[in-house]
């Protein structure tokens, strides 16, 4: 990125690096979109000697582009683009080993909770879940073997705010390093790696993309040597995301600022909304003043989101039930696009979590 003056957040503001940062122009045709690069091979001047692109899995122009901006907005030194957040998650947690230990909050996505429980415990790596919002709980749960302290913020579905700077202390004082995953904050809103995280992690499927129509992850570190080991792993597992795909992204990103904006402004309607309510018992909101986390959401990020969560009157019964007669809000998984959704998060994207410690 260094011949990239967009890419530089002191000289450039978040919109602008949204749209130029790794977006050269085309040089054989002067296009100011950057070109979809479909070529899975590109041609070599000598055995072993090329322009920086051998083969797509590889590396690939546009896969670059998507890499370079997306790094810059999180104010990143490196940025790797993968097929899925599940593959980014997947291909970072490889970088440890049978018997390293991984701190993952109490209230995780039910995606990332199956794979370290399902997929990475069975394979040696230990893992424990904490209350991150509280420091001593983190450091009371720590070992000699922890690497990785993981944690969401806000989390996935009860919007718990973590204190990022708060857990980098103890987590460093540990030797371990601070995964983020900031999906539901998107870079607009918080900037992890400014308060301390290590790496910070995404699944771009949802606000960066930010249409429904493409599926993708991101890995975003200033730790160069970390970074070198992810883009080994991430040509050797081979899960990237076609061209197409990152040019999907990369398009999402343009508007993810003006989008942001117009999610909270939209989440703050839907919660007055919900507290007007006599059929909501609870609503979980980082923007409200009584949420637990709302000192913490008020330092670290730009503007507390566009995720609500609630809870009805009559249990799971009728929450089932509101789920499926709304009319403007469709029934269905994801979040962060244009569309308006709403799911019940216990029997769809968390049911992996059921009885469970989290």
């Amino acid at each position: 990125m260094a011949d990239d003056i967009f890419a530089d957040a002191t000289a450039f503001g978040f919109e602008t690096r949204a749209i130029r940062a790794g977006q050269r122009h085309d040089a054989a045709t002067g296009a100011v979109v950057t070109p979809i690069s479909l070529a899975t091979t590109f041609v070599q001047e000598e055995p072993g000697v090329h322009r920086g692109y051998e083969y797509s899995r590889t590396n690939n122009p546009t896969r670059q582009a998507l890499q370079e901006c997306l790094a810059s907005l999180e104010g990143a030194a490196h940025g790797l683009a993968f097929a899925s957040g599940m593959s980014a998650e997947d291909t970072l947690l490889r970088t440890l080993s049978p018997g390293d230990h991984i701190v993952l909050g109490n209230d995780a996505y039910g995606g990332t909770f199956r794979l370290i429980s399902a997929i990475l415990a069975p394979a040696g790596i230990e893992w424990s879940a904490a209350d991150l919002t509280d420091p001593a709980e983190l450091r009371a749960a720590m070992r000699p073997e922890t690497k990785v302290v993981w944690i969401e913020t806000p989390t996935n579905p009860l919007l718990t705010v973590v204190d990022i700077a708060a857990i980098a202390e103890v987590t460093h004082a540990g030797g371990a390093k601070l995964v983020v995953d900031n999906t539901f904050a998107t870079p607009y809103l918080q900037q992890p790696l400014n308060q301390g995280a290590d790496v910070v992690v995404h699944s771009t499927t949802k606000y960066c993309g930010g249409h429904s129509d493409v599926v993708g992850g991101f890995v975003a570190t200033n730790d160069t040597e970390l970074a070198e080991r992810l883009a080994y792993l991430q040509n050797a597992i081979g899960a990237v995301g076609s061209p197409f795909d990152n040019y999907l992204t990369l398009r999402g990103l343009k508007t993810l600022a003006v989008r942001m904006d117009r999610h909270c402004e939209n989440a703050r309607a839907v919660v007055d909304l919900l507290l007007g309510s006599d059929k909501v018992t609870h609503v979980l909101y980082p923007g409200l003043p009584d949420h637990r986390g709302h000192e913490a959401a008020s330092r670290q990020m730009k503007d507390f989101g566009g995720m609500v969560s609630f809870r009805v009157k009559g249990g799971a019964d009728a929450a089932m039930r509101l789920t499926t007669t709304t009319e403007v809000f469709s029934l269905a998984e994801s979040l962060g696009a244009v569309e308006s959704l709403i799911e019940h998060p216990g029997v769809m994207t968390h049911a992996s979590a059921a009885g469970s410690e989290l």
